[in-house]
């Protein structure tokens, strides 16, 4: 089933998320100073390629001061406008019943882009 979703999900629109979000992790690695956030773009690239089967998780040394800080300026260039963007295809995907799956693998894409810094991508 994950298999069918995921396949489904890169015809329409999953691939073209993934390639934005990989020209942005470039963009951003063109500078030292963006280079964190580069790796966390690519890391929402590989989530938004193959988003069913996987979850993110977030870890216990995640609470710290670095991680908090980088994550509120994460916010502040950008991340809420993704975060907000994600929740709006996801609300409208949801109004469909055979939208439901494809909702929730963007409101999953919206956690991850409100805080990336102290979350990992695992396998369910």
């Amino acid at each position: 089933m994950n298999f069918l979703g995921n396949l489904i999900w890169l015809i329409f629109g999953g691939f073209i998320i993934a390639i934005e979000y990989f020209i942005g992790s470039l963009v951003l690695m063109i500078t030292i100073v963006g280079i964190p956030f580069g790796i966390q773009t690519l890391k929402m690239a590989s989530l938004s390629l193959w988003p069913f089967g996987r979850d993110t998780v977030v870890h216990s040394r995640a609470s710290g001061c670095l991680y908090i800080l980088m994550n509120i300026i994460w916010l502040i260039s950008g991340g809420i406008w993704i975060a907000i963007t994600h929740a709006i295809f996801g609300v409208l995907l949801c109004i469909t019943i055979i939208g439901i799956p494809f909702g929730l693998q963007h409101f999953k894409l919206t956690a991850i882009a409100l805080s990336p810094f102290g979350r990992d991508i695992v396998i369910k």
